[in-house]
């Protein structure tokens, strides 16, 4: 049985901010699928492009955001690129949300 419940696990990913965007991750849909079980998250970051610079800062971001709620939880992050109605979502949201 978990120590917590699922919904800690969706609000401290709900306040993972995009570092380019002013919005979090899970408001431009790239996180999905989030699944816990024991002391374990699978979860899927959806790329809104295969090969995004920022990558390895948004997966860190992830296993922070969740080490921080009980470092004895196991992130497994699974990684898939955006469809077109995804990624048009994302696209507006960024263009609306650009902090630079």
């Amino acid at each position: 049985m978990s120590r917590f419940p699922l919904s800690d696990i969706e609000h401290a990913l709900s306040r993972i901010m995009h570092p380019e965007i002013s919005y979090s991750l899970v408001d431009l849909g790239m996180i999905k699928d989030v699944v816990f079980k024991k002391d374990k998250v699978d979860l899927t970051l959806k790329l809104p492009f295969p090969s995004i610079p920022i990558k390895e800062l948004l997966i860190q971001s992830i296993k922070g955001a969740l080490a921080d709620l009980d470092k004895a939880i196991q992130v497994e992050i699974n990684e898939e690129e955006m469809n077109q109605e995804e990624r048009d979502k994302f696209m507006r949201m960024a263009k609306e949300g650009w902090k630079f």
